[in-house]
């Protein structure tokens, strides 16, 4: 009887604050960010730079290799998809005594650290060959040779590729364009605006569905067919992500039918697949629209990294890059399902490269002509505000006692930034036009702010509201929660990518909601609904973690590099 009477006044109180809300119209429109890609603050990076240069760099996954103490190291900044090569490069610089400094950044990340003054590493090695093309506008890049190669392709659940036809066969575009729009296919991928699998997929979409040109003009964007048929393909993405590689683990842990990653990655998850027992993918290549991934790695030159002597770091690069070139480096690369000059079929090839998975080394990996480098931004930033499916996104907002100090400081900061419309567009964060985003503050209650759909100016009257705001009381984080996933069991979940995004120090109070009633609600959903937070102040880990554990999300640390962090939550969603 004093659970269901608690449950009650909590409903109860929950609809008073909204009654209030309506009747005094405080608070009219809400709009966070979303990572998005003007073109103008893209072409001027090279003068001006990005507001989070620095902490780019900072955010960055390090690794470093060989002795601790060496006298000579390499930096190189490098795409996740790399780490798999990781024993080479341990034995390349074992081998030679030379410690290998190795920072793990999204492609995009990469392009706009090579249009700045100063470039902080030795070397660069991106996914694609498009990122240094876009990105070195000081044409520093030179000996720039490819390490392998990998295509972009569907990988589609094997029986489900067979429904629809797809085995053994030429597919194209289009035939994925129509699968989707009646229904039958669903995909994962990651974030065109994030990750280079992403972004290739994307532009070869955009290729075939105009019809192959010899390459895509600014005018070309423009065309209303276009517009209706990428903005129909992407309404198959069920869940995105900021990383290839991540990408895999979420497929593995959830129930999907299909993803659009490298053809090296649909190989190690089946690979994983077979190994558990479960039903592998069938790689389905798209004719009119493929894509590779070619691995560059080229030496950066007067990049302006501090006390290095170039003529030394340009010769250690030239022997790492000779001995990932070497005939037994290249053969353990295509261990990986990677591709390269010399893929002739060396013993155990077939172990990899498996015909019955639908891989196709025979195939003609014939690619489109990647446009101008304006092209290209404008058509990301088109991906982020027109085409791609509109978010749902639920905002928790931590005002409890423990976010008083450092913590509170950190989230006004973040307000700041993703509020203040000169502020957003300068960090490339902004709303697409469709996206929905909701607006919730907790401490000892829980009060829903908002909502606003697209972008406006309503945000800076929303942020000088906020301000007003002091920490205190306790934290009814799971309260909040609760209060997202019911606002978005009353919503056509269809049409958008939801997700709920906790701002806060984790540090959660005693509360008659706890952690199981959260899993029985979001499993009662059944949807895919991702919990991202963004650590604060004095994080306690703990609660966020197993929030993001429940909807295979992930936990993202807003202290050191609060940009950076709100960038990755908009590439996982």
């Amino acid at each position: 009887m004093l659970k269901l009477l608690n449950t009650f006044n909590r409903k109860k109180q929950r609809l008073d604050l909204t009654h209030l809300y309506l009747a005094k119209n405080l608070l009219a429109l809400l709009i966070l960010l979303c990572l998005a890609l003007p073109l103008a603050a893209c072409l001027d990076a090279s003068k001006q730079g990005p507001a989070t240069s620095d902490n780019q760099a900072k955010s960055a996954y390090h690794v470093s290799f060989g002795p601790d103490r060496a006298k000579q190291s390499l930096s190189v900044v490098s795409g996740s998809e790399n780490s798999i090569l990781e024993p080479l490069i341990q034995e390349f610089a074992d081998k030679n005594g030379i410690q290998i400094n190795m920072d793990y950044l999204g492609s995009l990340d990469i392009m706009r650290l090579l249009q700045q003054d100063t470039f902080p590493y030795d070397a660069v090695w991106p996914a694609s060959s498009l990122w240094i093309s876009v990105g070195d506008s000081f044409h520093r890049v030179k000996h720039a040779s490819s390490i392998s190669i990998t295509p972009v392709i569907f990988g589609i659940r094997d029986s489900l590729a067979q429904e629809l036809g797809f085995k053994g066969k030429d597919v194209l575009v289009g035939d994925i364009l129509e699968a989707i729009k009646s229904g039958k296919l669903r995909f994962t991928m990651t974030s065109a605006t994030q990750s280079n699998s992403g972004a290739s997929a994307y532009m070869g979409f955009l290729y075939a569905l105009l019809g192959n040109p010899s390459s895509i003009e600014l005018t070309d964007l423009e065309k209303e067919d276009l517009d209706q048929e990428i903005t129909d393909l992407l309404a198959g993405v069920e869940r995105s992500s900021g990383s290839s590689n991540w990408l895999v683990d979420l497929f593995m842990s959830g129930d999907y039918d299909a993803m659009v990653n490298y053809e090296a990655l649909i190989i190690s998850a089946n690979q994983r697949l077979q190994s558990e027992g479960r039903e592998t993918l069938y790689a389905v290549y798209p004719q009119d629209g493929l894509t590779l991934a070619d691995s560059p790695l080229g030496f950066v030159a007067d990049s302006g990294v501090a006390g290095r002597d170039q003529d030394t770091q340009e010769q250690i690069f030239l022997d790492l890059q000779a001995f990932l070139l070497s005939e037994e480096s290249q053969k353990q690369i295509q261990a990986t399902g990677r591709r390269t000059d010399m893929l002739t079929g060396p013993e155990g090839l077939e172990e990899v490269f498996r015909p019955e998975w639908g891989i196709d080394l025979d195939r003609n990996l014939a690619t489109m002509r990647m446009p101008k480098a304006e092209v290209i931004i404008e058509a990301l930033d088109l991906y982020q505000s027109e085409f791609k499916k509109p978010a749902y996104n639920i905002y928790l907002l931590d005002f409890s006692g423990s976010m008083t100090g450092e913590g509170h400081r950190q989230l006004m900061a973040a307000l700041e930034a993703i509020m203040i419309e000169e502020n957003a567009k300068a960090n490339l964060l902004q709303a697409s036009h469709d996206e929905i985003n909701s607006f919730i503050a907790f401490n000892s209650s829980v009060k829903s702010l908002g909502q606003a759909r697209g972008s406006g100016q309503d945000l800076e009257k929303l942020y000088k509201h906020i301000k007003r705001y002091n920490p205190s009381g306790i934290t009814l984080l799971y309260s909040a929660v609760d209060q997202a996933l019911e606002e978005l069991s009353q919503i056509n979940l269809d049409q958008y990518s939801p997700a709920i995004i906790l701002l806060s120090d984790g540090a959660a109070s005693w509360e008659e909601i706890n952690y199981e009633d959260i899993e029985r609600h979001y499993n009662d959903l059944a949807r895919d609904i991702p919990i991202f937070s963004i650590l604060f102040g004095d994080a306690h880990k703990d609660q966020l973690d197993q929030l993001a554990k429940l909807s295979r999300a992930r936990v993202f640390d807003g202290r050191d590099d609060l940009i950076g962090a709100f960038q990755k939550v908009r590439g996982y969603n």
